[in-house]
């Protein structure tokens, strides 16, 4: 029988990550809401930020019950209320139902290391509410005309299999290049709407930022958001596939943060291994060379910038430290 009061190190390292990352977006919901002026969604959010406070209040609940030290994460201090609207409406549901999807991914993986039934379920009740949540977010982004449907194709009439290795060449001497599948298109269109709202997100935190290291940082983070946009983009116009119209919103001219740069630089810490992990999953599904060297490439330049953000926390102590294993 399993001890509930036990408390594994790989179940501990999972809730100190599910708790800094909780505790951060509540913060990001905080100020959304205060700034909503579209009822829905201001209702949507504030739905998901009560729940979400539950679920950190459980999270410490069972820390505090295992004797274990529950991480600061981040709290009030790092959210400005008072702040002007930073992001032009419909980005904060934009970028809540990214965080969903951050969350649905890191949910499968806690819960693959999680043994306690009462963590387990913890982790199967923040999976079934990301779900929904992320439903209820795309569905309002596609009933206001913020997020358009991506484009359809003529249904195929047969199956077939690949059969021939040249599938895999991007290119040929006659500058030839196979259409890319429906299974290589979807991922680069993520790409493309992942890295739209990046690149609006860092400008917005680099427009804000106190500090010039900081700042340069997420000016560089623009910088890499809009080449990887850039590059997949031509690469499907390459292929004879017209871009998709991928709806964006507009940063204000407000230049008064309305986080905490610790935060700011956590959540970029936190996108960065989001787009590190789908820059592999594109490179493992992806079946032609070339935009599998291009997903290498990508995730290099996102692995170094993501380090560099790791030494700026460092040196500035914003980066909390996960309990060492006993030797």
């Amino acid at each position: 029988m399993v001890n509930n009061k036990v408390l594994t190190s790989v179940e501990y390292g999972a809730l100190w990550t599910t708790y800094q990352k909780k505790t951060m977006i509540l913060c990001f919901l905080q100020y959304f809401i205060e700034k909503s002026e579209e009822p829905k969604a201001k209702d949507l959010m504030k739905g998901l930020h009560d729940k979400l406070n539950t679920k950190v209040n459980e999270i410490r609940n069972i820390l505090e019950g295992a004797g274990a030290i529950i991480p600061n994460g981040f709290t009030n201090d790092d959210v400005y209320l008072d702040a002007p609207v930073l992001f032009e409406q419909g980005f904060d549901i934009m970028f809540s139902r990214i965080l969903k999807e951050i969350s649905m991914g890191m949910y499968v993986l806690h819960t693959t290391i999680s043994y306690r039934p009462d963590i387990i379920n913890l982790y199967r009740s923040l999976t079934e509410l990301t779900q929904k949540y992320y439903y209820y977010f795309t569905e309002y982004l596609l009933d206001h005309k913020l997020m358009l449907n991506p484009p359809v194709i003529n249904m195929p009439h047969s199956k077939s299999y690949i059969e021939d290795p040249s599938y895999m060449k991007g290119t040929n001497i006659f500058g030839n290049k196979r259409n890319f599948n429906v299974v290589e298109y979807g991922l680069l269109y993520h790409s493309l709407e992942s890295n739209v709202l990046g690149m609006q997100l860092m400008k917005g935190f680099a427009q804000t930022s106190a500090n010039s290291d900081v700042k340069e940082y997420f000016q560089k983070g623009y910088e890499l958001a809009k080449k990887i946009y850039l590059e997949t983009e031509e690469m499907l116009l390459n292929s004879d596939i017209l871009t998709p119209s991928i709806v964006s919103r507009k940063v204000t001219s407000s230049t008064t943060a309305p986080f905490s740069d610790k935060l700011m630089m956590f959540c970029t810490y936190l996108l960065n291994g989001f787009s590190i992990g789908g820059q592999g999953f594109g490179a493992v599904f992806c079946l032609r060379n070339d935009a599998i060297l291009q997903s290498g490439v990508f995730a290099k330049d996102v692995l170094s910038f993501g380090l560099k953000g790791a030494r700026i926390m460092m040196e500035r102590g914003w980066l909390e430290e996960p309990p060492s294993m006993n030797n």
